[in-house]
């Protein structure tokens, strides 16, 4: 269920002429075989990306297969950025987590594993999705390192919930809602911020759902820039509560016409400018222990639109985080 990345998977640009001064992302990024004992992290900011190729969430929850290539497709559109990072700055790729045989529970303990194995060898871990039953097993993984005396705070841009039931079987509609079981269970506390909410996408239920579990929100239409302020104090107010913070970014929160290639697009979906200022607001906190970015499905992407988009979201996280 795990394949380190292949030599020669990052290929972008080369300006060949211009030295170092033109370095870019694939001439920098560094191999990671979680296979092998994981060694702590050398660089003093080291960055490990970690695919979960997998869309069985995305197709029991009925929606639009092909998230299982996203991983590839946000590689491909990360590649040629040009490198404005420090010396003490390290990419690596740890490879991907596959699903297979459509054996989701397997996967997501096994992503779990490797989460875990990067989080407490000290590097700032960034999942590749995948369907957005990515982060139950992204979760796994925070689990096992988090030390018991920490809040865990998990802020989801996303147009849904993602608290549908899984008495079932587990989906890409139910992973937040599996988190807050597993905290329950454990005696901790199940803090979740969901930012972009479609209310035509969210049934009553999950409604009530959120509100039986204590979790805030904040609707798409006032996911505004001219509302900054007060997002600001909402998030402002969620995060000082919280000791470590997971952020979780569904690319179907944004409009369709910045991402079309999602499983659930949004007609009117958020500007990506508004996810970008509170993402920094997130980082400035210096309190963000890992992030993943979910649901891009290139096999519905329109000229590379969102992959282009959730690879410029990494791109700046990075940048900032790097200076944290």
């Amino acid at each position: 269920m795990y394949k380190p990345t292949a030599p020669g998977t990052w290929k972008g640009r080369v300006d060949a002429t211009d030295g170092e001064e033109g370095k870019r992302w694939h001439q920098g990024i560094q191999l990671l075989n979680l296979s092998e004992e994981t060694e702590p992290a050398t660089a003093d900011q080291a960055f490990a990306f970690l695919g979960f190729c997998c869309d069985e969430g995305v197709r029991r929850n009925q929606g639009r297969e092909g998230a299982v290539q996203g991983p590839s497709a946000l590689r491909q559109a990360m590649a040629s950025f040009a490198w404005h990072l420090e010396d003490d700055t390290a990419l690596l790729d740890a490879g991907d987590v596959y699903c297979t045989n459509q054996n989701l529970e397997e996967a997501q303990k096994q992503l779990g594993k490797k989460v875990n194995a990067l989080l407490t060898n000290t590097y700032k871990t960034i999942i590749l999705g995948g369907g957005h039953e990515t982060a139950y097993g992204h979760y796994l993984g925070i689990k096992q390192a988090l030390p018991a005396d920490k809040q865990l705070g998990i802020i989801n841009f996303d147009a849904h919930f993602d608290l549908r039931t899984y008495e079932k079987q587990p989906s890409s509609g139910t992973p937040f809602l599996q988190i807050a079981d597993g905290l329950i269970e454990d005696n901790r506390d199940f803090n979740y911020l969901c930012l972009g909410i479609q209310q035509y996408g969210n049934t009553q239920k999950l409604f009530n759902t959120a509100g039986d579990y204590g979790a805030d929100y904040v609707l798409a239409p006032a996911m505004q820039v001219y509302n900054y302020e007060a997002l600001r104090e909402k998030l402002q107010q969620f995060m000082a509560l919280m000791d470590v913070l997971y952020v979780s970014i569904d690319l179907d929160v944004f409009a369709a016409a910045y991402a079309p290639g999602v499983s659930a697009p949004a007609a009117l979906g958020i500007h990506p400018e508004i996810a970008l200022i509170l993402l920094q607001e997130i980082i400035s906190s210096g309190k963000l222990l890992t992030l993943d970015v979910v649901e891009l499905n290139p096999t519905l992407d329109v000229d590379n639109r969102t992959a282009k988009l959730g690879a410029s979201l990494l791109y700046h996280v990075v940048q900032q985080w790097s200076q944290v």
